[in-house]
């Protein structure tokens, strides 16, 4: 399997503080062959939950190693019921009961992500079978935001020409408020700083500067604004983050368009951070650049967990499976 130049720069990264990662869809061939990639490379060590002797037998058929790869079938884990008793816990007050934790126990999703919160494991990756709500529901009733009363979203790193950008939210928050807009777009800065991305910002939208008025714009502004303020504070003074908006897509990454359009801006036409103004946006513009400009893209990941759990594109081969692995190591560390 030929990794590209990006993810190959981050498996080099990975394999200098490796970590532990659950992949939950041991069914699926493509997940256990992204784990088979995975430790040959040597950059994680990937626990496969499911049926062990299938998941040894379809690695046999294969012709594959199991050597570096731990399978767990969550229904007879001498864990089990520690993590039931963990669940029963954290969610009795939401009327849980401890029947009810056990039997979520047998969720694989619910079973990784209990996994993570026991540091049993360092991440997780899930979706190439089940719905992006089936992997982050557990994330969020276990792993829980990083900050109080800020929203998780998600991002997708997009590689088009060897460039990587970051693009948020694609997959999470459907119609995000100013306020929400703006942690978005702060929390997705420090998604590429963590990826050796610079850190430009543009806030997106169909008007660049005020060239339209329309109350959806009024939204972006709005969200400038108080992602700005966010950035003056301490935590951010000396993070490197440019960020600003309006502006449309082309005066944000296209240089001579934006010295027609936005002349002042410090980040227009020198964009690397895409925040859309909703998820219909970002959904449509990742899949544009991924299904017909063949841009490479890697997601969707979630923002602002205590610890890494991801999502993947059902439509995701092993070989994404592998660069969202690299990801979340890169996460963990």
């Amino acid at each position: 399997m030929q990794q590209t130049a990006f993810i190959q720069g981050l498996i080099a990264k990975a394999q200098k503080n490796i970590k532990t990662i659950v992949l939950p869809e041991g069914e699926d061939v493509r997940v256990l062959e992204a784990a088979y990639e995975v430790a040959k490379l040597q950059f994680a060590r990937p626990i496969i939950l499911g049926d062990e002797a299938k998941i040894k037998t379809c690695f046999a058929e294969k012709g594959w190693s199991l050597q570096g790869i731990e399978i767990i079938t969550p229904e007879k884990s001498p864990k089990l019921q520690q993590y039931a008793d963990m669940f029963y816990e954290m969610r009795k007050e939401k009327g849980v009961s401890k029947e009810d934790a056990l039997k979520q126990m047998s969720n694989y999703n619910y079973f990784g992500t209990m996994m993570i919160k026991s540091h049993d494991a360092d991440g997780m990756v899930s979706g190439a079978a089940h719905s992006t709500a089936d992997t982050v529901r557990p994330a969020l009733q276990i792993i829980k935001s990083k900050k109080k009363g800020r929203s998780v979203s998600s991002a997708f790193i997009i590689v088009s020409d060897n460039v990587p950008y970051v693009f948020s939210d694609c997959a999470i928050i459907i119609d995000p408020s100013a306020q929400e807009l703006a942690d978005i777009a702060v929390d997705a800065a420090q998604t590429a700083i963590q990826f050796d991305i610079e850190p430009n910002v543009a806030m997106l939208s169909f008007s660049t500067k005020g060239s339209a008025k329309h109350e959806k714009i009024d939204k972006v502004v709005e969200a400038t604004k108080l992602a700005k303020q966010q950035l003056e504070s301490e935590e951010y003074k000396n993070s490197g983050i440019k960020l600003d908006g309006e502006l449309q897509l082309d005066a944000a990454v296209d240089s001579v368009v934006a010295a027609k359009k936005a002349p002042n801006s410090e980040i227009a036409g020198k964009a690397r951070v895409l925040i859309f103004p909703d998820i219909n946006a970002g959904n449509i513009g990742y899949k544009l650049c991924q299904r017909i400009g063949g841009a490479e893209a890697y997601g969707p990941f979630l923002q602002g967990l205590n610890a890494p759990v991801n999502d993947l594109s059902r439509g995701a081969n092993a070989q994404d499976i592998v660069g969202m692995v690299a990801i979340t190591c890169l996460q963990a560390q």
